[in-house]
């Protein structure tokens, strides 16, 4: 009887560590797909930044090219 109690505590232990095991695993899987995650947001947002800036810079060049057209074409008016 002894044998058998043993026997179903070892099973037991086993079986419990092996599932704590599993959701640490799981744990260790979600932290790293919150960090994937958190790091393509990163990128994102630096590629969206990037083409922002771009926008604004094609702006700019050409309300400067629209005014140097019109500073030439106001003095021979």
């Amino acid at each position: 009887m002894k044998k058998v109690l043993l026997l179903v505590a070892t099973v037991a232990t086993l079986g419990f560590v092996s599932c704590n095991n599993a959701q640490v695993k799981a744990e260790k899987a979600r932290q790293d797909s919150l960090a994937e995650v958190a790091r393509l947001d990163s990128i994102a947002k630096v590629q969206a930044d990037s083409i922002q800036a771009a926008i604004e810079a094609a702006e700019a060049a050409a309300a400067d090219t629209l005014n140097q057209v019109i500073e030439e074409v106001a003095p021979n008016q």
